[in-house]
């Protein structure tokens, strides 16, 4: 269930779940942060270009956004949500909780 905000906050578990199923993966930190590791598959959007490349993310699939630990996705998924989009998720703990639960990192593109 989608809370008041909007978007639903996911565990490290989740989002591997809806990876599976076809769901975009975004990836808001800044170039310094990606170029230490990124969940596989992920876009990069600067959390500050986020307004300019809104329309580059889909809505006919779910979306997991994060960042290094949760704030700035979650700062992402709420402005998705006021724009429109109602499949938004929140990785909660971000890059740090996916990487503590044992997911692997895969080097920037």
């Amino acid at each position: 269930m989608f809370g008041l905000s909007g978007f639903k906050e996911v565990d490290s578990g989740y989002v591997t779940e809806l990876a599976a199923q076809g769901a975009r993966l975004i990836d808001v930190r800044t170039e310094a942060e990606v170029a230490q590791g990124v969940i596989d598959g992920a876009i990069h959007i600067p959390l500050h270009l986020l307004p300019l490349r809104a329309a580059d993310i889909p809505q006919d699939a779910p979306v997991v956004i994060y960042c290094r630990s949760g704030a700035r996705s979650a700062q992402a998924c709420a402005f998705m949500a006021s724009k429109g989009y109602d499949n938004m998720h929140n990785l909660s703990g971000g890059i740090m909780a996916w990487a503590r639960s044992g997911h692997a990192l895969s080097a920037a593109r």
